[in-house]
This record gives C-alpha cells, structure tokens and sequence, in this order.
C-alpha cells in the first residue's frame, strides 16, 4: 500500500530553504505551538490541503527538475517528522533521481523512525528556537531536550546542517542566553552556516483567519542594531554566518 502525505502546500522555486533553486513541500502537522507561527493553518493534519502519495509528489517535483538542478527538494511544515514513512518514500525517489534533499524541522520528533529518515537526506536547517529550557517552553510549548538530542545526533553522523536562529525581541534576544546558544552550537562540527531569521508580523493574519489569539501583534520588528549584535556574539564563537 502506497503511503500518502498529508500536504499543505508546495512552492516550485523556493530561494531561503536551503542551497540553490528548491522545491520546497510543506508537509501538514506540526506538535509545537510557537508564538510567532507564520503557519498557524499547518498545526493540525485533519486540516491537509491536499493528500498526495510520494510517487504524486515526485512527479511534480520533476516537472521542475531542469530549474533545481543546482538546488534540490526541501520539505518543511509544520513539523515534517511527524510523516517519516512519507518523508522516507520521498526522499528515496529523490535519490533515484539524483535531486539533492534537505529536511525542515525543529528537531523535536527524536526517535527510531527520524533516524530512518535522517539516513535518507542530503542535509538539515535545524531550527533551535532557544537555549533556556524554560523560555523555550514559553516560545513553543514544548520541551528542548529533545531538539538537543536531535543536534547532538546529527553532529554525531556528520549530517551536513545549517542552523536557524528567530530573533524576535522580548522572547529570543537576551544576550546571555544568545551566548549560550552560540557555545553549544559551536561544538556541533556538522554546522555549515548559521542563519539569524529577523521576526516579523507577516503571519497575524494567519492567526485571526483560524480563530486564534495572536499574542505577539504588539511585538516589534528586530532593529538592524539588534541583529548585528546577534550576528557579532554569534561570530565570536567561530559560527559561520552569511556575508551581509
């Protein structure tokens, strides 16, 4: 029996969601609830767009084979580890036709079935959304221990992995805690790049279409000043960070 993946979305010509041209699959579900969410619509799987097997998938991935060529396939979320037999299926197809493969996700599913699917891709964007265990509750509602875990296994198998860091002001930009974060990522050898991704309000409407409280609408946008400081502790620990 064929499995089938519960998919919101799909962008044919992504550019932010890993090396190159991408297509990027945006997968249904997801267990966290983080604060700032620009998919809100993504949380619940009953609430799929569309139902897809991979083989459905994989053709209209190679629709545009001859665009990502020098990019590959990004499957993002919600949390796509909640489909890891789906995600296995894809991302087998995906080496039978040579596209190169990137996973999306928080690192919060750590088990048996996302080790199956960490053996399968090219490489990880890792989002550690905090340091603190409990401020990383407030962002997400869930717990850090395992998304360590997760980073610590993937340093342990080489997986090639960039880092993503949401900067959002008031929640994310203590300094101490920005240290923190940036002595335990430096030790992951895996890391090829770190990428600080400013928050922005862009999702609110999001939020107000499924009749959900949007908590952070009086938060502002990061000021230019705020993300050099980042980018600067994160630099003085050796993290890789993109030339402005």
């Amino acid at each position: 029996m064929e499995v089938k993946g519960y998919i919101h979305s799909f962008e044919s010509f992504g550019t932010k969601d890993g090396p190159g041209i991408r297509f990027v699959l945006f997968l249904q579900g997801c267990p966290l609830r983080c604060l700032y969410c620009h998919n809100v619509d993504t949380w619940e799987i009953k609430d799929k767009k569309m139902v897809m097997t991979a083989q459905e998938v994989m053709k209209e991935i190679l629709k545009v084979k001859g665009f990502i060529k020098t990019g590959g396939v990004t499957v993002s979320g919600g949390e796509p580890l909640m489909q890891p037999e789906f995600l296995m299926e894809l991302f087998k197809l995906c080496r039978e036709n040579r596209i190169h493969t990137a996973l999306d996700t928080s690192g919060y599913i750590f088990n048996e079935k996302a080790k199956k699917v960490l053996a399968l891709v090219d490489m990880v964007l890792l989002d550690i959304k905090h340091i603190n265990p409990e401020k990383y509750k407030i962002l997400t509602s869930v717990e850090l221990e395992n998304t360590l875990k997760f980073a610590k296994y993937i340093n342990e198998i080489n997986k090639p992995t960039w880092l993503r860091y949401v900067l959002v002001p008031g929640y994310s930009d203590d300094e101490d805690d920005l240290h923190e974060w940036a002595k335990f990522t430096s030790q992951l050898k895996n890391v090829e790049r770190v990428d600080i991704l400013p928050f922005h309000q862009m999702g609110q409407y999001k939020w107000e279409k499924v009749g959900k409280e949007y908590k952070l609408k009086d938060t502002p946008t990061p000021t230019r000043e705020l993300i050099d400081k980042a980018e600067g502790i994160f630099r003085s620990y050796g993290l890789k960070m993109l030339d402005k």
